[in-house]
């Protein structure tokens, strides 16, 4: 400010005041050389031009955003730009939002299932790259990388959303512990080994003509089990595990899908009429 000698700097005190921040914070950024006094008093005070105002000023905007004091001196020294520090740090907070809003629903799952708490950390909060590991050693698994099974295995593939939903994160914990099932991976695989050998729509065949109205052993659903056709009892049978009926309907609630329908009650009609 101005003095009787006709001096227009700046004290660090005229620094607070016009930038809201404290003498300490103004000292220390001085002594740090973010902002440089343009000289000193015949005392040894710092003296500063009102450009030292409004490279504070950005100081305090930068900080109060968590850049850090080193891209803050890139910045001012022209190194990189306010708009380029800006789209990194959105994209860095971007990536934390989407790791809280994980968290965020999976105490929200906690709430209703206090007793999973120990598989929190081993299913509930794998990664994203951990999750795709995860789920590619199951499809591995199950096709054995045998070609041409590209397409079901998209269509078994989960992809837990950004912002899941505490039901989606239930859904996921359920689903990637049958994934670890060996027992239900040999059932997969052993149903996309035979597929190849039977009718592609076996199971919609039965689902769409069994008659639940008709008693299973009565002669008139022999006669629907003959007009079906020769169907693969033992691929029926694997079929209508409840597991693989279960991994469908987490499945859709992960990937947001309608619900599949279910097929159980008329496999069970089909499977017991063909016998």
């Amino acid at each position: 400010m101005d003095d009787m000698s006709g001096d227009t700097s700046l004290t660090i005190g005229d620094l607070a005041r016009r930038t809201g921040l404290t003498v300490k914070a103004v000292r220390f950024y001085a002594d740090r050389g973010i902002v440089p006094p343009t000289h000193r008093t015949a005392t040894g005070q710092r003296r500063f031009d009102p450009a030292a105002a409004a490279r504070l000023a950005l100081v305090r905007t930068l900080r109060a955003l968590d850049v850090d004091l080193a891209t803050v001196r890139r910045v001012l020294e022209r190194e990189t730009t306010v708009a380029e520090v800006a789209a990194a740090h959105a994209e860095a907070l971007d990536a934390h939002l989407r790791v809280l809003a994980l968290r965020r629903a999976v105490l929200g799952w906690l709430c209703s299932n206090p007793e999973e708490i120990d598989v929190v950390h081993d299913l509930a909060l794998l990664s994203a790259d951990a999750r795709r590991l995860l789920v590619e050693d199951f499809l591995t698994a199950v096709f054995a990388d045998r070609p041409g099974t590209e397409g079901p295995a998209r269509t078994l593939t989960p992809e837990l959303p950004e912002d899941p939903q505490p039901a989606q994160v239930a859904a996921w914990v359920e689903l990637a512990a049958l994934t670890r099932d060996p027992d239900f991976r040999a059932l997969l695989a052993r149903l996309a080994a035979r597929q190849g050998d039977l009718r592609p729509d076996a199971v919609a065949v039965v689902r769409d003509r069994a008659r639940l109205d008709l008693d299973p052993t009565s002669p008139e659903a022999a006669a629907v089990v003959a007009e079906i056709g020769a169907v693969d009892l033992e691929y029926l049978e694997a079929a209508n595990d409840p597991r693989r009926e279960r991994y469908l309907t987490l499945l859709a609630l992960i990937n947001g899908w309608d619900a599949p329908e279910s097929v159980a009650a008329e496999l069970d009609w089909f499977l017991r009429a063909a016998r």
